[in-house]
């Protein structure tokens, strides 16, 4: 190393490091805050399993979004479908 470069890395290291960042704040938000579920948890959510909820999908019981390569249905539909009678079967 030549004396120049040397000289420039003891002023790297001597001078105190500007912009150091604060670490993110992690918030907590509660599940029943979600707008959006999966599959999975819409199934949970109304009891059911996760093919008697693909099973509303396909009929169009139940209204989704895809986003990306998910599946996402809206908390308020999946209330919505569980405050009205359902008499009929699932698959058919």
């Amino acid at each position: 190393m030549t004396s120049e470069s040397v000289e420039i890395q003891k002023a790297k290291a001597a001078r105190p490091r500007q912009g150091k960042r604060k670490p993110l704040a992690k918030v907590a938000v509660p599940l029943d805050a979600n707008l959006l579920v999966g599959r999975k948890e819409a199934a949970a959510r109304l009891s059911l399993s996760v093919r008697s909820v693909d099973y509303l999908m396909a009929n169009r019981q139940l209204k989704f979004k895809r986003i990306g390569g998910r599946v996402l249905i809206a908390v308020p539909e999946l209330e919505r479908f569980a405050q009205i009678d359902h008499p009929e079967r699932i698959a058919s």
